[in-house]
């Protein structure tokens, strides 16, 4: 079975942890925070509602990105009651659609079809009048196209084609697409994202020139410029605020935009910006943060900022691996497959609530675990995320297959030689190194299967039914096994697991003069921290000593594996522990980020703890 355009493939089933998160989605949130034209998040759209609201809220996002998720989530499980509750709530709101197009949640004198009033400028380059008008409309046209998909119904299609219709008049009367949103205007231009879906989707070439003219109002703001600003290379902190919600779902939009016009100078920048992200602005456990010294919880830090307290909102998760996503699509470079992994067994799963309901609007390396309230936005982008999953674990590219994402599971696709081949993975991965995938062609056939290999795993080694095979096996790529298979074949890559510190340091220098005309550099800071993984898995501890919210540790002299200890796994645990045995006092056990003071609300975890002055 081919993917869709969204890639989302039906016949993937991921098991594991992320395979049980995927399944509290959908008896979580999915299954009731929309349930019908009755439900909070849908009586917004409501003519009563929405002809007295000019109160400027974005809660009208929830619609679309439960649409999303859940065509998602129905695609892959069939879940009848679920299908019915998503054709229910998308006929309800192709009923309440108005005749030029308007599908939002906003008053008429309110709406984005009217030019802003001016306004002095801000930090936060929000306009004059609250206004989420576009955002919303966004969310919907994606929501839309995947309920298409799912239902196989092209009514949901049309309509999303009609707001993308009345947003190209809008921009066509004058209207600058940088007024109707904050940020200097990022929440609105993520419109391109939409119009190049719908495109994607239809192959109708206004959408791409929808979303061309989004990118050129972006580019003529004075204080967004997106293009210009990621052509000179500035930092993610830099351009517009550096809201990092926002600003990762632009680039999603531009490698959209790269794939479909073929620009080889947009994918040059877009991989820089990914790798200025990538090494400056995210967390051990893969999720962009922010806070520190700024106004706004939600920006990027600035380059070279570091602390362990620094906020990660879940929203910037779904964009991050939404953006590595389309990088993957366009490139198939290992290293973005890579991201999504450590992003969603870390800082994903460390969002999410077992029972699939709860999820934190922001968390923490150093900090206590706080799930977050019932309309605000995290849960539906979390939700959104785990969806996301999937239909990244396996990918097709004429006669080669690729495993991007490892954990137990199976995949189902039509192969052009081998008919139908089934591929099942064994493996307690991310908590083992072994994984062991069973080949399942319906005829015998020869063809590539493709295994990403870690940026972590030195040392990995294959084999077939037993037998070694001479590949390259190089960190960060993919290795291949190109060969004849037969129902039955299982090929076995082996990654060796032992613990990794990960040292991090903010330091200050002040230079000055000295009186002989000299530079005279004089450090005034320099704070040093010490983390932990295993794998693809960051480690945390508990309150130390079941209080403390930090704790500076001195670190022995002798070989890492005399301190540093892998835990015998009990019964019924998700994952080994870790015992640093420092001598000075008693042992730190460190656990699964995602799991470690237990998956509850208050819960503390510690990534990082401090090291003593050089």
């Amino acid at each position: 079975m081919s993917a869709t355009a969204s890639g989302v493939s039906p016949s993937v089933v991921l098991g594991g942890i992320l395979g049980a998160a995927l399944d509290a989605n959908l008896r979580g949130r999915l299954s009731h925070f929309i349930t019908a034209p009755d439900s909070p998040a849908i009586v917004l759209f409501s003519p009563e509602h929405r002809a007295r609201n000019t109160e400027g809220d974005w809660y009208g996002e929830h619609a679309g990105k439960w649409l999303s998720a859940a065509a998602r989530a129905y695609a892959r499980s069939g879940d009848a009651a679920l299908g019915e509750n998503l054709r229910g709530v998308a006929d309800y709101l192709l009923s309440v659609q108005e005749a030029d197009g308007y599908l939002g949640t906003y008053a008429e004198e309110r709406r984005f079809i009217h030019p802003q009033p001016p306004k002095p400028p801000s930090w936060d380059g929000a306009p004059a009048l609250r206004t989420w008008d576009i955002w919303v409309h966004a969310y919907l046209i994606l929501g839309l196209v995947e309920t298409a998909r799912a239902l196989q119904d092209p009514r949901y299609t049309q309509a999303a084609a009609r707001i993308a219709d009345l947003c190209a008049q809008a921009l066509a009367s004058g209207i600058d697409i940088t007024t109707l949103g904050n940020h200097h205007g990022m929440s609105a231009t993520v419109l391109m994202d939409a119009a190049l879906e719908l495109h994607a989707e239809t192959a109708e070439p206004r959408f791409l020139a929808l979303a061309q003219r989004v990118l050129e109002q972006a580019n003529a703001h004075p204080a967004l410029r997106l293009l210009p600003a990621l052509d000179t290379g500035a930092d993610a902190s830099e351009i517009a605020t550096g809201k990092a919600y926002q600003l990762l779902w632009n680039l999603v939009a531009l490698v959209k935009l790269c794939r479909a016009t073929d620009d080889a100078g947009l994918r040059d920048v877009l991989e820089h910006i990914w790798q200025n992200i990538r090494e400056h602005h995210l967390t051990l456990g893969g999720g962009p943060w922010g806070g520190v010294a700024h106004r706004s919880r939600e920006v990027f830090n600035a380059r070279g900022s570091f602390s362990p307290n620094a906020y990660v909102e879940t929203c910037s998760l779904l964009s991050w691996i939404q953006f590595n996503r389309e990088l993957l699509r366009l490139t198939g470079e290992a290293r973005f497959a890579e991201e999504i992994e450590r992003t969603a067994y870390n800082d994903l799963l460390g969002a999410h609530a077992p029972n699939g309901e709860d999820w934190c609007y922001y968390s923490f390396p150093n900090g206590r675990r706080v799930h977050t309230t019932y309309w605000r936005c995290c849960k539906s982008s979390g939700a959104m995320a785990l969806e996301e999953l999937p239909s990244i674990a396996y990918t097709q590219a004429g006669n080669a297959v690729s495993l991007n994402l490892y954990g137990p599971g199976e995949a189902r696709l039509v192969h052009p030689r081998a008919g139908a081949l089934r591929l099942r993975q064994h493996t307690t991965y991310p908590f083992d190194g072994t994984v062991s995938l069973q080949v399942e062609p319906e005829h015998d056939a020869s063809f590539e299967v493709r295994l990403r290999v870690p940026s972590w795993a030195q040392g990995a080694t294959i084999s077939v039914n037993g037998e070694a095979v001479d590949a390259d096996v190089v960190p960060g790529t993919f290795a291949s096994v190109t060969r004849r298979w037969s129902a039955g074949d299982l090929l076995t890559i082996v990654f060796p697991l032992r613990p990794v510190l990960h040292h991090h340091a903010l330091r200050n220098v002040q230079e000055s003069r000295a009186p002989d005309g000299g530079e005279v550099r004089q450090q005034v800071l320099d704070l040093r921290y010490v983390g932990l993984t295993r794998g693809a898995l960051v480690y945390a501890t508990e309150l130390i000593d079941g209080f403390k919210t930090e704790e500076t540790i001195r670190l022995p002299d002798g070989p890492q594996d005399d301190w540093l200890q892998v835990l015998p796994v009990s019964d019924g645990e998700e994952g080994a522990g870790i015992a640093m045995q420092l001598g000075y006092r008693a042992p730190l056990l460190f656990w699964p980020y995602y799991r470690a003071g237990g998956r509850v609300d208050g819960a503390w975890r510690l990534t990082w703890l401090s090291l003593p002055p050089a």
